[in-house]
């Protein structure tokens, strides 16, 4: 039987492309889980998924863009919809270093079959009137909730992970139940297993890693507690045992990143144990501590914030509410300044704005 399981969820799915009325947010019964990204042009991609009554067989991912300089997000341009029992989740939105935008998402037999996958499609000029996009290809057992990094030595880092704290979990896969790094050194042609962290009480992973100013790589996890962390001195072959790091907030995912001028940014909610007060926080000694703050969104149920950083350095934040509820997805705007300053004052800047959202009775 699992053998039928995990061929269903190998096979590739079918790209529709201008998916029309049928996956229309009138049809909508929940969204959520949402992903950014910013080209060259200042085209701006947004990704999430939905379908059905919640995380289940159901599950399809969508992706809209807005052109530059444009007030109104596009319809859908292309859904992602396995058939049958097969779902699509998590969908990952990343500009590699070659300005090309890809798509990530996880594919597995109804809910999580013990192995799921990580596949995408690739578009290599996102700022065409015309988009063209690759075939699905699968690179990873396993799930990816998060951007890739790309580091000094030329290494573009792909966070996977086969969960371990949930079932089923298949003894040839132990290995993989980490918090996983797939790595490509030859920009994205091939991938292999490199190595992952176990940290305990990690939930579902959702794990991001950050080149340190020395070289080591520091890897931050949603835990059961708020955030765990690992470290690796030798490119993410061997990690230290997780334990907590000095990052306080609830079980959620956040987002971490260098921004071009060399401080970290971190989207997470601040000094709460919930999903509230939605923040973004700067570092300026490597992640040892964070000492700018700025409030995007202080409501309850915000959560999973995910960044694109475009052109001329804003910083676009994407993020979901009240998942079954009002439904949705919301987009800010903000500068680095505005982090050290702790307030949104320059003009085109703006917090709240609303991507996409569910129909309303």
């Amino acid at each position: 039987m699992l053998d039928n399981i995990h061929d269903a969820s190998l096979a590739p799915a079918t790209i529709l492309l201008n998916p029309g009325e049928k996956y229309a947010p009138s049809t909508r019964k929940w969204q959520g889980i949402p992903g950014i990204e910013c080209t060259d042009g200042g085209r701006l991609f947004a990704t999430w998924y939905s379908g059905g009554e919640g995380e289940g067989p159901e599950n399809y991912v969508l992706v809209q863009s807005r052109a530059s300089g444009a007030a109104e997000w596009e319809a859908p341009l292309l859904v992602i919809d396995p058939p049958g029992k097969v779902r699509a989740f998590d969908p990952v939105l990343w500009i590699d270093p070659l300005q090309r935008l890809w798509l990530f998402w996880a594919q597995s037999f109804q809910w999580y079959n013990g192995r799921a996958g990580v596949w995408f499609i690739r578009c290599d000029a996102p700022d065409a009137d015309r988009l063209a996009w690759t075939e699905p290809r699968r690179i990873a057992n396993g799930v990816m909730m998060n951007k890739p990094t790309f580091t000094s030595a030329n290494e573009w880092l792909f966070p996977c992970a086969v969960w371990k704290t949930v079932e089923p979990v298949l003894p040839e896969l132990e290995r993989e139940a980490v918090c996983g790094v797939v790595v490509s050194w030859d920009q994205g042609e091939t991938f292999a297993f490199q190595g992952g962290a176990d940290v305990p009480w990690r939930s579902f992973d959702e794990h991001m890693v950050v080149e340190k100013n020395d070289g080591a790589l520091w890897l931050l996890a949603r835990t059961r507690y708020g955030i765990g962390q690992s470290h690796s001195s030798d490119r993410g072959v061997t990690w230290t045992h997780g334990y907590p790091a000095a990052i306080s907030g609830p079980d959620s995912r956040f987002h971490i990143r260098r921004l071009p001028r060399g401080r970290l940014l971190l989207l997470n909610h601040y000094q709460v144990a919930k999903r509230s007060h939605l923040t973004a926080s700067l570092s300026d000694d490597d992640g040892l501590s964070w000492t700018s703050h700025l409030l995007l969104d202080e409501r309850e149920t915000v959560s999973y914030p995910d960044v694109a950083i475009s052109a001329d350095g804003a910083i676009h934040v994407i993020y979901d509410r009240d998942r079954n509820g009002v439904g949705d997805i919301l987009h800010a705007k903000i500068t680095e300044a505005e982090i050290l300053s702790g307030s949104v004052t320059h003009e085109g800047s703006f917090t709240k704005q609303i991507i996409n959202t569910l129909p309303k009775s």
